[in-house]
């Protein structure tokens, strides 16, 4: 007993030296004899309360003080001065007879100093003098804006949360002694990167635009492509702490009213401290978290947004993010690429058939070679038979764990590629593709064959243009090996229609997902791109209000144009 008494002193630490250990949480409290502890449900709820106003917050409809040094005091309290140093409090006067006294409340790297300014204390402290004082002191603020600011969008507000709201969004707020309302100056500027081609949908034909973290010129990236006075944006916040601006856009009277109003619904119910991203609003407003596909459609061009809008569609926009969310979308919608249409017939059909064989390919190819190498030998061309169990001969692994091996080392040299400096990246993926697979096949782990079965997988990967889609057909593609590795075809088959009633089961904002398919809809543009003078109605599934969007005869020229008339039942 002596031995294990002396490992316990040698494994105790005594602490008993230290005055004090540090700890974020709360100093347990002395209980205090013959008291009764707090049940712990009752604790439970107290730690989970969420959504507390923090100390000095303003509270909902708080109205502002008609003294300027109570005004000031508050807004000190809400934004923290003196240790937060970003809110500038910039007292003056305003130049009129007798002077006013005023101050200028902005936050520094939100709002352009130039345009405070010019736009704002200049015109007060200098030009207010040329034009006599108001007798009406009633509409001082609404007088001051009309006569003596120039800025070219400013508001009037009453009430403490708002004017908070508006500086912090980065507007500059001017407070006047005897005043209770407070004038909104917009003062918006910040450095962002200018408009460049979008790397995730790169196009040969077509617009090389993309979005940019900057809210107002990704707005004005798609007016500038489809101008028309029905197109509507409206502007709201997401975030409790991070006030994020989001903006809704559609075309009036051609959207579905029940769509614009199942956005706004998911939108406002949305009760977070910080949206970072758009792709954290898709994973807050999505319909299935654990579908296969997204139903969200994620894009960066802003030729495609405004397509989508003008078929009905509904797009929503987050500051901070290139990326802009059209709602709602269906499966085939995520195979097609803008290029297609602007492309000829011929080319954009092929390059459609083209993309679909490249999703069968990526989601399919590793399962069928598993299932024809363990169960479906029959199938294989003798003299192929023998070149493939000549070159397995020497290999240690079955064919399913062959494939997963290198299906995952794949998959890890991807994700090196991605993660590691632009300039070396690319070189990593080849390089490292062509060393491992060569050396793979010299030590014989793995056969030649599969290489080529892998690198065509992930060719036919790559060829799907939409990234939330890809990882769907990457993840599947391992149940799909597994299955074909269990029950061969039959394992394959069972797996492609459990992912078809997947599919038919799942609706994006109300629209089945496979449509125009299930249910069925008349449409030429699912597999096969139309051609452009036949594509007369929007899809059906949007149910917009507009169900045409052409007319029938758009090239009266062709003589052709006429049969096809006739054909219709038209004279």
């Amino acid at each position: 007993m002596p031995v294990i008494e002396f490992f316990k002193r040698l494994l105790t630490v005594d602490d008993s030296t230290m005055q004090e250990t540090f700890s974020l949480g709360d100093r347990p409290a002395q209980p205090t004899p013959g008291a009764t502890p707090e049940p712990g449900r009752k604790r439970r709820r107290r730690r989970r309360a969420h959504g507390r106003p923090a100390e000095g917050e303003p509270r909902a409809g708080e109205p502002l003080a008609t003294s300027l040094a109570a005004n000031r005091r508050r807004l000190e309290t809400v934004f923290n001065i003196p240790p937060n140093a970003d809110v500038v409090i910039r007292p003056f006067d305003i130049g009129t007879r007798p002077p006013l006294k005023a101050m200028a409340v902005f936050m520094e790297g939100l709002a352009k100093r130039d345009v405070i300014n010019d736009a704002v204390l200049t015109s007060l402290m200098q030009f207010a003098h040329l034009d006599p004082m108001p007798p009406d002191r009633t509409r001082l603020m609404e007088d001051i804006a009309l006569r003596w600011l120039p800025g070219n969008e400013v508001r009037v507000l009453g009430e403490l949360p708002a004017v908070v709201k508006e500086i912090v969004l980065g507007a500059t707020a001017v407070l006047v002694e005897g005043s209770d309302r407070a004038l909104i100056v917009e003062t918006k500027g910040w450095d962002y990167r200018s408009v460049e081609e979008p790397q995730s949908e790169m196009l040969v034909r077509g617009p090389h635009e993309g979005f940019v973290e900057n809210f107002r010129t990704n707005t004005g990236l798609i007016r500038k492509i489809l101008r028309t006075e029905r197109l509507v944006t409206e502007m709201t916040t997401v975030g409790r702490i991070g006030r994020s601006l989001l903006a809704i856009m559609y075309v009036d009277g051609l959207a579905n009213p029940k769509l614009i109003e199942e956005v706004r619904r998911r939108i406002q119910a949305i009760e977070v401290d910080y949206v970072a991203e758009s792709g954290i609003l898709e994973q807050l407003i999505e319909d299935y978290p654990l579908a296969f596909m997204p139903s969200v459609l994620a894009t960066q061009r802003p030729d495609r947004v405004a397509a989508f809008l003008s078929e009905g569609h509904v797009a929503i926009l987050l500051d901070n993010s290139p990326f802009a969310l059209v709602v709602p979308t269906t499966f085939f919608t995520l195979l097609h690429s803008p290029e297609d249409h602007y492309l000829r017939w011929p080319y954009g059909a092929f390059m459609r058939v083209i993309r679909v064989g490249a999703f069968f390919i990526a989601i399919l190819l590793p399962a069928l070679y598993v299932a024809v190498s363990n169960y479906h030998q029959e199938m294989i061309p003798t003299d192929l038979m023998l070149s493939m169990a000549g070159a397995r001969e020497l290999v240690p692994f079955p064919t399913v764990v062959e494939v997963l091996l290198m299906e995952g080392a794949f998959e890890l040299i991807r994700e090196a590629g991605l993660r590691v400096p632009t300039v070396i990246g690319p070189t990593i993926g080849i390089v490292g593709a062509l060393i491992l697979g060569q050396a793979a096949v010299q030590a014989g782990i793995i056969s030649p064959l599969l290489v080529i079965v892998v690198a065509l997988t992930a060719l036919g990967s790559f060829g799907i243009p939409d990234y939330g889609l890809q990882f769907g057909v990457r993840l599947s593609r391992f149940l799909f090996i597994l299955a074909g590795a269990v029950l061969g075809f039959l394992g394959i088959s069972a797996g492609l229609v459990l992912l078809a009633l997947h599919l038919t089961s799942l609706k994006s904002f109300g629209v089945p997902v496979a449509s125009p398919r299930a249910p069925y809809r008349r449409s030429q543009d699912v597999i096969l791109r139309g051609w452009v003078y036949r594509d007369e109605k929007r899809p059906e599934h949007l149910r917009t209000l507009e169900s045409t969007r052409q007319s029938e005869l758009t090239r009266p020229w062709w003589p052709h144009a006429r049969v096809h008339w006739r054909r219709k039942g038209r004279r």
